[in-house]
């Protein structure tokens, strides 16, 4: 039944545009938004590509240029921390270190609770507090360990409240 519903979920989103090819950024988004795994699966990358009448190769093109996209399942929050030359230089390392240490895993690894996933990521334009991360939309600079604690304390928090 769960395969039925997200088929009907894809559909939907795809048809809230209007089944319109420029419109595929923002379909893919929703789709991997609404996944419950931060990604988009390949059976419903098939379906967007079928629905917009477009080759499979396009979609797959758009979903692995784009560092926004994942095609692996991912964790509710994925973790980016700037790996820009001016956050290496305020000590990005440390901060992946601090990460590492509050979530008991490495980079590029999910917590076994599949809350968080921890990535580099490219430049997030905020140089000024440096180093910094970001998750979603939020971008959090100036680190430290007890800030790093933090942050996480509150996204574990929010999910266990949304439970």
């Amino acid at each position: 039944m769960e395969i039925i519903r997200r088929y009907e979920q894809v559909l939907a989103i795809i048809n809230k545009y209007g089944k319109a090819k420029e419109q595929l950024l923002s379909i893919l988004l929703d789709i991997q938004a609404t996944s419950g795994q931060n990604y988009v699966a390949e059976e419903w990358a098939e379906i967007v590509a079928r629905e917009l009448d477009l080759p499979i190769t396009k979609v797959h093109d758009v979903l692995t240029f784009y560092a926004m996209f994942n095609i692996e399942p991912k964790g509710k929050y994925v973790i980016e921390i700037c790996k820009s030359t001016p956050c290496h230089v305020t000590k990005a390392d440390a901060v992946v270190a601090m990460f590492e240490e509050v979530l008991g895993i490495k980079l590029g690894e999910t917590t076994p609770d599949k809350l968080f996933t921890l990535m580099h990521t490219n430049c997030v334009g905020a140089c000024d507090i440096g180093p910094v991360a970001k998750i979603g939309d939020q971008v959090y600079g100036n680190l430290t360990a007890a800030k790093v604690a933090e942050i996480v304390t509150s996204y574990r928090e929010v999910s266990s409240c949304q439970k």
